[in-house]
């Protein structure tokens, strides 16, 4: 009789755990990127250009194009949907996620800064080009003094999330630190 109880319960158990499941297929997962009705767009893009005047000092498991486009362009400006809870990092997931552009960050919790840090985009991290290098973003040509969780997106903006070789200066954005 306790075999058929612990058997009935662990059915029920299973059944719950798997009715509150959403299983897709790696499809339909990049497929799903949530659209907003509110008619808010902002652009993005993506690139590592500083990389191609600084090839010498690249990580050697690096130097292929699926890596370092020859242009320097990992994505063009892209056009997204945006409400108001959106930020210049939100936008960043919805697009790497949309075109399956690998991507890693540290939360806010693990790190000492308490902000989100984006550690590489398509396999290129900070110091894979240099001391100085790592990834920066600008919304509407401005590099902001708050994290890319925090920059909260207006209609109409333009985010690009941009390698640096020199932090910063040579993408003009010598005043962040």
């Amino acid at each position: 009789m306790k075999k058929k109880i612990y058997s009935l319960l662990l059915l029920l158990c299973l059944t719950i755990m798997f009715s509150s499941c959403s299983i897709q297929t790696t499809e339909e997962y990049y497929s799903s990127t949530p659209e907003s009705d509110t008619g808010s767009y902002a652009t993005i893009s993506i690139d590592c250009k500083t990389i191609l005047d600084n090839y010498e000092e690249l990580d050697v498991s690096l130097k292929s194009e699926k890596y370092v486009p020859s242009d320097g362009i990992i994505l063009k400006k892209t056009k997204y949907a945006i409400d108001e809870n959106d930020t210049a990092f939100s936008l960043l997931q919805k697009a790497v996620k949309d075109k399956r552009i690998h991507m890693e960050y540290q939360g806010a919790q693990q790190n000492s800064l308490g902000s989100v840090y984006v550690q590489g985009i398509n396999h290129i991290y900070e110091f894979s080009c240099g001391d100085l290098s790592g990834w920066f973003f600008s919304v509407n040509g401005d590099f902001g003094n708050t994290s890319a969780a925090n920059y909260k997106l207006k209609n109409g903006d333009k985010v690009e999330w941009r390698y640096t070789c020199d932090l910063g200066a040579d993408l003009g954005a010598s005043n962040v630190y």
